[in-house]
């Protein structure tokens, strides 16, 4: 393999994950737009983000375990073009599911999560397979770059939205296609290299049945909770419970978040070291941030706790992969499906927990009565006691990483096989 098809690789699972960055972020940014304009519910822009990390789940599971009945190279170089046709069907729902808008972009959302979590279980093997000095800091660079892709569309839409107005949306969304069509570029006469463990199925079994690998599943499914729930309802969380502008909550908050995840990322690709001790830390610390997130009436405060959480859990993700890439090496892409639908689980059912508590909120008389006494709106009351919920996912977390830590520090126990 010459060293130009590695450089375009890297480059082109690079923007993969750009793109992932915005089926995953940028919905959440027009939650309010849909509710407004389209009249639709909380619970059901909670289910859009059910779809979006469902339908990954899905395609984890598959690849988990029938990943060698797939043409590995086809499907990683079909991606980006799968992005496009999601992205197109977003744009186009107010059209084309006139007065059924939902169902439109509910379509779209399956479409582009589709692509999404194929670049999610095989991005990482792919970068893992390609020659490198330092396999960990490019897996770190690797998800470092989603962060930045999240600064990015975040800073982008919401200035484009606040000029043009929130009904230019589908433009915006269509502008966004120009990404992953630059990655179908970049993959375009490449030769992928064959994944580790593609196709081999003797050692499942064993690794199936591994205590550690159920542990590292249960841990990404609550780093992934709490990594997302932030990310998906920030927006709409600084602008109904803080009464913060979306302009200034999104990116002083939204973008802030994305920013220190990848400030985080990038500082442990730099300089990381004992994972554990990494993964402990950053579940305590987003504790912190959820509780003074929800008990602040302070917008400024509420802003800082909502941003700093994307440094506190910014390894929660990728820094689960790293202990199962240290201790699985011979697990190749079903490890990594595995790890995937285990951190798109928590992905997914956190994030509508938020929505559905919100509703709940604003359709009971007695939490609509509570709020009142607060002084508080009931959408207010419900998103705050969302965030609270929220709050006990890196909070359980936390066992699971402080055995990680445990079990790095002990000799007898990082010995075994």
């Amino acid at each position: 393999m010459t060293e130009t098809n590695i450089k375009k690789l890297k480059l082109a699972t690079y923007f993969s994950s750009f793109s992932m960055s915005v089926v995953g972020n940028l919905p959440p940014l027009l939650f309010m737009t849909f509710n407004a304009v389209y009249g639709i519910s909380y619970s059901l822009l909670g289910t859009l983000v059910l779809i979006n990390f469902l339908t990954q789940l899905i395609i984890d599971l598959v690849f988990s375990f029938f990943s060698h009945k797939f043409n590995i190279p086809k499907v990683i170089k079909s991606m980006p073009l799968i992005t496009i046709a999601g992205l197109v069907i977003f744009a186009f729902a107010p059209v084309i599911f006139r007065g059924a808008e939902f169902l439109g972009l509910a379509l779209g959302t399956f479409v582009f999560s589709a692509a999404a979590g194929l670049g999610e279980v095989l991005s990482s093997p792919l970068i893992a397979a390609l020659p490198s000095d330092n396999p960990d800091q490019q897996m770190s660079k690797l998800h470092s770059m989603y962060a930045w892709g999240v600064v990015g569309v975040i800073i982008f839409s919401t200035l484009f939205l606040y000029l043009f107005g929130r009904e230019s949306w589908p433009i915006l969304t269509l502008i966004f296609c120009a990404i992953p069509a630059f990655s179908a570029l970049l993959y375009f006469g490449t030769e992928v290299p064959e994944l580790k463990g593609e196709g081999t199925t003797e050692k499942i079994g064993g690794i199936f049945k591994n205590r550690l690998l159920w542990a590292s599943v249960l841990a990404i499914f609550f780093g992934g909770a709490a990594e997302c729930t932030m990310a998906q309802w920030s927006s709409g969380y600084l602008e109904q419970a803080l009464n913060i502008p979306k302009v200034w909550g999104d990116i002083f908050g939204v973008a802030m978040f994305a920013f220190f995840l990848g400030i985080g990322r990038t500082l442990y690709s730099k300089i990381g070291k004992n994972i554990g001790r990494v993964l402990t830390l950053g579940g305590l610390g987003a504790v912190v941030c959820y509780l003074t997130a929800v008990f602040t009436s302070n917008p400024f405060l509420g802003l800082a706790a909502c941003g700093f959480t994307g440094f506190c859990t910014s390894m929660l993700w990728p820094g689960n992969l790293i202990v199962v890439a240290d201790r699985f090496p011979y697990g190749g892409v079903f490890i990594y499906a595995m790890m995937a639908a285990g951190g798109d689980l928590g992905a997914s059912v956190c994030p509508q927990l938020v929505g559905i508590i919100t509703d709940l909120a604003e359709s009971s008389p007695a939490l609509s009565e509570l709020a009142l006494n607060f002084g508080l709106a009931p959408n207010q009351l419900g998103m705050k006691l969302g965030m609270l919920v929220a709050a006990l996912f890196p909070l359980i977390g936390i066992i699971f990483y402080a055995g990680f830590w445990k079990h790095s520090t002990n000799p007898k126990l990082a010995s075994r096989d």
